[in-house]
This record gives C-alpha cells, structure tokens and sequence, in this order.
C-alpha cells in the first residue's frame, strides 16, 4: 500500500492502522484501564499547559517520522510553538515535543523497542514518556544537551517532571481511580 492509500484508507477506517513503508498493522482497542491511565495524562498535561504556547493531543492525532517511514497513534502528544504537519498528509503530526504511551502487555515490547528506536529520530522530541498499567510506575526518557536519552522514573508517591513544556506528572494523580473500592 503507498502512503496515499494509507492515508485515505485511515479516513473511513473503523480501527486505526500503524503504516510503515508500505505495511499497514491495525492496532488493537485499549482496555479500561489503558484509556483511564491516558485519559488522566491527558488531564494533567492539559492542567499544566494552560498559559503555554503547547497544546496536548490524544490518540487520535497521528505521528508520522519521515525518516524512518512510520506513521502511527501514540497516546498522547505535545507540540509548543508552531505544529507542524506532513505535506502528504495533514492529519499527520511531525513535531511534537513529548510523546506519551501507556503500556499494555501486547505494546510494552515495542514500544519500548522498535517503536522508541523510531522516536528518537524526531528531531523536535524531548520527552517519552512510558505509563506502566501493571503496576504506578513512570517512566521519563529525556535528550540531555549532548543527544544522548537520559531515564528518570517514579512509583507510587513520586513524581517526574517533564522539563520541556515545565510540567510535572504526579503517580499518585495519573492512578488515582475513583471507581475502586
């Protein structure tokens, strides 16, 4: 499939599709779980932009990497300044800042490893951000001035902050849940 057929295939799609040179994967629903811990990023991040020149986007807004050819939905993401979109494709993010993904027992792999081997040639990327759904754990990958990825993590209590948009995401807060009893 070319990039164009992707793309207006992804249009009327009822499940959204990963692209990757040519190869579409559909990416499977989320569990309650998994949309709770990203609805509550979302939260957070938005509460702690307001007054910023940066807008926090859901899953719903694709990510595409030139250089790598992949095209795919993180859970979150953040652009400061002016956001910028693929030629080809103007659904298709290009700049953002921070990505966030919530992890699930059918992701963790790869976004720990193929998917993250595709972020870190973002240019503009500053932040990826890992939300556990076995247990409060959050992990922060932040590029230091020399290029090189640094991990800052918190569990229950803690808290990372996210140095590039001055924002700070509480364990405590991003799984707190209101329903358990």
């Amino acid at each position: 499939m070319t990039c164009a057929e992707y793309i207006a295939a992804e249009v009327s799609a009822e499940v959204r599709h990963e692209f990757l040179n040519g190869a579409v994967y559909a990416m499977s629903g989320g569990t309650p779980e998994h949309a709770a811990l990203g609805a509550a990023v979302l939260g957070e991040l938005r509460s702690a932009l307001r007054g910023k020149p940066c807008r926090v986007f859901s899953s719903d807004l694709r990510v595409r990497i030139p250089q790598t050819g992949l095209t795919t939905y993180p859970d979150a993401s953040v652009v400061c300044g002016k956001l910028e979109t693929d030629l080809d494709d103007t659904s298709a993010l290009l700049n953002p800042i921070v990505i966030v993904e919530v992890l699930s027992p059918t992701s963790e792999a790869y976004d720990r490893g193929a998917k993250w081997a595709h972020y870190r040639r973002i240019e503009s990327l500053r932040e990826y951000v890992l939300v556990a759904q076995d247990e409060p754990r959050i992990e922060l990958y932040r590029r230091n001035e020399a290029g090189h990825w640094e991990l800052h993590e918190a569990t229950r209590g803690g808290s990372v902050a996210v140095d590039s948009i001055g924002a700070l995401l509480h364990v405590d807060a991003i799984y707190d849940d209101p329903l358990a009893t």
